[in-house]
């Protein structure tokens, strides 16, 4: 009889070699959910973050130890030389000596008793807690006021600060207000002659000031001087001044518009007003003419239309361009504007 087959003996597995970091892995993945893979790149990263941090405290070379006894030394020498060196400073007098003040006596204090001011000295008011300047300054107040007759003048000298004067007007022999002042009554007498009976009636003051006309013939503006101008209401010295001078620097006025050109004027049209009421411009009047090519700088600029700018280009062009032949000329000038020259046409000449 045949013997019986024997079954095969299962391969068991093989024992697997945990390593040291299983159990960290285990509970990591149980707790973060995370697979096994997650879970090994995390412990290495973990591991490389370690070994980053305390890598350079590895890698650092030793630092060398410092010794202080060397520099404290060097220190020390160049102390000693430089003190040394040192030389005393030399004394000079003064111009202007210091006073020499003399020593103030201590005073005694005495207890607070009543008294009356008017009997205290210097010595008295520090003897009661007084400073000894301020005890001087009460008896000079006290001879300059001819006495204290009330506790409110005490309060009123200056530096007598309020707790001093709290602490003494108890003890002060004085009322705490002045009396009131009586009514003064003046004698009247009725019956023998008023003390006023020479007098003389008031005369009126006559003023150094003339007083301007109230009627006024108007006069030419090209010839009036100050004195003339000045008669018109309004029109102080300064203003008369300020027109004179305006009128020389334009030549002369061709219209009386031109009044209100003067700076002083500008915000003055009452003035303005007056002036154009009371003068004119005479018939046929030339005014001073300018000769472009052949003035100045300092001419040119001078005239109100023309000004430092201009009078700058001007000059400079009849330099390159030569002279101006025509008044057209002065259109090429490019800042010369057109309403500006046909200002200024009446006061230029080309020669």
């Amino acid at each position: 009889m045949p013997a019986p087959a024997q079954r095969p003996v299962p391969a068991q597995p093989p024992v697997s070699r945990r390593s040291v970091l299983h159990p960290v892995q285990r509970a990591v993945r149980r707790y973060f959910g995370f697979s096994r893979r997650e879970t090994s790149g995390l412990v290495v990263l973990v591991l490389l973050m370690v070994v980053a941090l305390g890598l350079p405290s590895l890698l650092r070379p030793a630092l060398p130890t410092y010794e202080p006894r060397a520099d404290a030394q060097k220190l020390n020498a160049w102390a000693a030389e430089l003190a040394a060196r040192r030389t005393t400073r030399p004394q000079f007098n003064s111009r202007y000596p210091r006073r020499a003040y003399a020593a103030r006596t201590r005073v005694p204090q005495v207890a607070l008793a009543p008294f009356n001011p008017n009997t205290f000295t210097a010595l008295d008011w520090q003897a009661r807690g007084l400073p000894a300047w301020l005890a001087e300054r009460l008896v000079k107040y006290r001879s300059a006021a001819g006495g204290f007759r009330a506790k409110e003048q005490l309060r009123k000298a200056y530096g007598l600060s309020d707790t001093t004067y709290a602490r003494l007007a108890p003890y002060i022999q004085l009322p705490d207000q002045l009396p009131p002042r009586e009514a003064r009554e003046y004698a009247r007498n009725s019956s023998g002659p008023s003390q006023f009976a020479n007098r003389k009636p008031f005369e009126a003051v006559t003023s150094r000031f003339k007083s301007k006309p109230t009627k006024l013939a108007a006069f030419d503006v090209n010839t009036a001087d100050t004195t003339q101008l000045m008669q018109i209401r309004g029109i102080g010295r300064g203003y008369a001044r300020r027109v004179v001078e305006y009128r020389q620097r334009l030549g002369g006025f061709l219209r009386e518009d031109q009044l209100t050109e003067i700076y002083a004027l500008r915000d003055a049209p009452d003035l303005v007003d007056s002036l154009r009421k009371y003068t004119f411009v005479a018939a046929g009047f030339s005014p001073a003419l300018v000769d472009v090519n052949t003035a100045s700088f300092e001419v040119l600029q001078a005239h109100p239309y023309v000004g430092k700018r201009l009078a700058r280009v001007l000059v400079a062009f009849r330099q390159q361009h030569g002279p101006f032949r025509q008044p057209a000329d002065l259109r090429q000038v490019r800042i010369l504007d057109e309403a500006t020259l046909e200002k200024l046409q009446p006061y230029l000449v080309l020669r």
